[in-house]
């Protein structure tokens, strides 16, 4: 019997050790394929947007948008979260204007998530405006639930809802559609065009607060200031040069390459700071084109140059042996990321100048930009990113600025 108890207490310690003891190294399985990548080097993610009051008295509204666009997107080059630069989402909509759909509460999504900056830009000069009912809170409901928004919470998910009539307006509650937003953990940060104390009066000061957003109020008929650097010039010069390092492919190509140069263009009509703010866009990681250029498309392996069907490049590019497009291709990619560089170093100098430039004043109105750059940094800080603008180097100033 005491012979029995002795191997039955061994045989359970045998059990337990063996159920406590590690694996041995040889049998852990690791995360291997997409799921590993995406958990090893997947950007903190920054999704905009953007619901423009389009109705009769808003022209003023939509020319700082297209003015301001890149000055938004650009705020956060100098952003990172635990060391990695974010990929920012822009979501365009447009909402009040009589020739929307009745049915449909006046409006239009006019781009989805998207970080195609050209299209929301060409978008943007497309829009017009005209008389009709504004119904905010049908708006936000409609982005918050069209829209694919991101699942993570650490991600900054923000709406941006400019306009000038009562915040109350139309059949769905603004407080609702609110209140349903914060709880997917999306902000909604609510701009009056007008006085203070008719945007609180008009209750979007009260639609902010119940989706943890920020109320702002705006001029939205004042020009956007441009203060001239003398870094400005070399900048517009670059930004040119630039385009000539795209090589469009693809049956989209060509539309997309001229997208681009119309939008320079139409940067250049709007203002001298539009025009500056986009080419500073154009150097930064948020300027992505891989759907239709080349030297996008070919970084980070996911597309194979071989692998690109030989009618789908450009008709220079036919003519090439297999080695002689890959040097190509190469030379392209060399000679944009110098441009970007050098266009990233006047930026630095250039926002030390505008920043001294801007202590001797005493403030200019708010705009839709500043209002979106003031709420969407500071939300962004509540998110863990941090926004430190590298040091300009002052052999380098002495040169770019003489």
């Amino acid at each position: 019997m005491k012979s029995t108890i002795t191997k039955l207490s061994l045989a359970i310690i045998v059990i337990v050790t063996c159920a406590i003891a590690p694996l041995p190294a040889e049998e852990k399985t690791p995360i291997v394929g997409p799921a590993a990548e995406s958990i090893q080097i997947r950007k903190p993610l920054v999704q905009m947007a953007i619901l423009l009051d389009t109705s009769g008295s808003m022209s003023g509204l939509i020319d700082q948008a297209r003015i301001e666009l890149w000055a938004i997107v650009n705020e956060f080059i100098f952003a990172k979260r635990n060391g990695m630069e974010p990929e920012v989402q822009v979501a365009l909509y447009e909402y009040g204007k009589s020739s929307l759909s009745a049915q449909e509460g006046y409006i239009r999504m006019i781009v989805p998530f998207t970080t195609d900056l050209d299209k929301v830009s060409e978008e943007l000069f497309a829009l017009k405006t005209n008389g009709g009912s504004e119904y905010c809170g049908w708006v936000i409901k409609e982005a918050t639930q069209a829209l694919q928004w991101s699942p993570l919470p650490d991600d900054l998910k923000v709406v941006f809802i400019a306009g000038n009539e009562p915040f109350t307006q139309g059949p769905i509650d603004y407080r609702k559609s609110c209140k349903t937003a914060i709880t997917k953990a999306i902000v909604v940060n609510t701009i009056h065009c007008g006085s203070e104390s008719d945007g609180i009066s008009g209750h979007w000061k009260d639609g902010a607060a119940l989706a943890d957003g920020r109320f702002l109020n705006i001029d939205h008929n004042r020009a956007v200031v441009h203060i001239e650097a003398p870094q400005d010039k070399e900048i517009a010069e670059l930004s040119a040069k630039l385009n000539d390092t795209y090589i469009a492919f693809g049956a989209s190509g060509i539309i997309a390459y001229e997208r681009q140069a119309t939008q320079d263009l139409n940067a250049a009509t709007a203002s001298k700071e539009a025009l500056v703010q986009r080419a500073l866009a154009k150097s930064s990681f948020n300027y992505k084109n891989e759907s239709w250029d080349l030297v996008d498309a070919l970084k980070g392996d996911k597309m194979k140059l071989e692998e690109i069907e030989e009618e789908k490049l450009p008709e220079n590019m036919q003519k090439m042996t297999p080695e002689e497009r890959k040097a190509y291709v190469e030379t392209k990619s060399k000679e944009r990321g110098k441009i970007q560089k050098r266009i990233q170093e006047l930026n630095v100098l250039r926002s030390n100048y505008i920043a001294a430039e801007m202590k001797k004043r005493h403030g200019d109105a708010d705009t839709l930009g500043k209002a979106i750059i003031m709420a969407v940094r500071e939300q962004a800080v509540r998110k863990d990113f941090s926004f430190e603008q590298p040091e300009a180097s002052p052999t380098k100033e002495k040169e770019n600025t003489k």
